[in-house]
């Protein structure tokens, strides 16, 4: 499942969840803190400012933030 993923940066996940309704509260470092401000079932989120996540990292980031795997491919398209 997780070959399905794509290789992707730090940067650009950060924008996606800031597409989805994120907003950054804090940054220490290379790491950003988000978090929904509405939706209580989306948990806050820790993103590392690497050029390239790790698959498992960024698997657990979309289960963290209620989103697919089709649905973060199909933002990374528009």
């Amino acid at each position: 499942m997780t070959r399905d993923l794509p290789v992707i940066s730090g940067k650009k996940v950060i924008k996606i969840f800031i597409k989805i309704g994120y907003v950054q509260t804090r940054q220490r470092g290379s790491h950003v803190r988000l978090k929904h401000p509405r939706n209580k079932n989306r948990r806050p989120l820790t993103v590392p400012l690497h050029k390239e996540l790790k698959q498992g990292l960024l698997k657990s980031l979309l289960y963290d933030a209620n989103l697919s795997i089709e649905e973060l491919k199909s933002m990374l398209t528009k």
